[in-house]
């Protein structure tokens, strides 16, 4: 599957899984990019058939309800928008 990266410090393997048009994926996104900590990320819905059937699959093993954004920072799965959980997750390497 085709991811696209954001350059940043090595905060270990983060990736998003977002869909193009949602607005949490966005803040999402957003404060990942702020946090100044390097990531990967999949807009789903942008995905061509075989790399979206591939995400979708490799999304239910770590959230089987398929919901939006997920992300996921080493092996911590977070659903949703959730600035403080996404902030503890980052931990000290992250810059507020």
């Amino acid at each position: 599957m085709n991811y696209e990266s954001v350059e940043g410090a090595d905060n270990g393997p983060i990736t998003l899984y977002a869909l193009s048009t949602c607005i949490w994926c966005k803040k999402a996104k957003e404060m990942l990019t702020k946090s100044n900590v390097g990531f990967r990320y999949a807009y789903v819905d942008l995905l061509k058939s075989n790399a979206r059937e591939e995400a979708i699959e490799e999304l239910r093993r770590i959230n089987p309800s398929i919901s939006f954004p997920t992300l996921v920072v080493g092996d911590k799965v977070i659903v949703g928008f959730n600035e403080k959980e996404i902030k503890e997750a980052l931990g000290k390497c992250a810059m507020w």
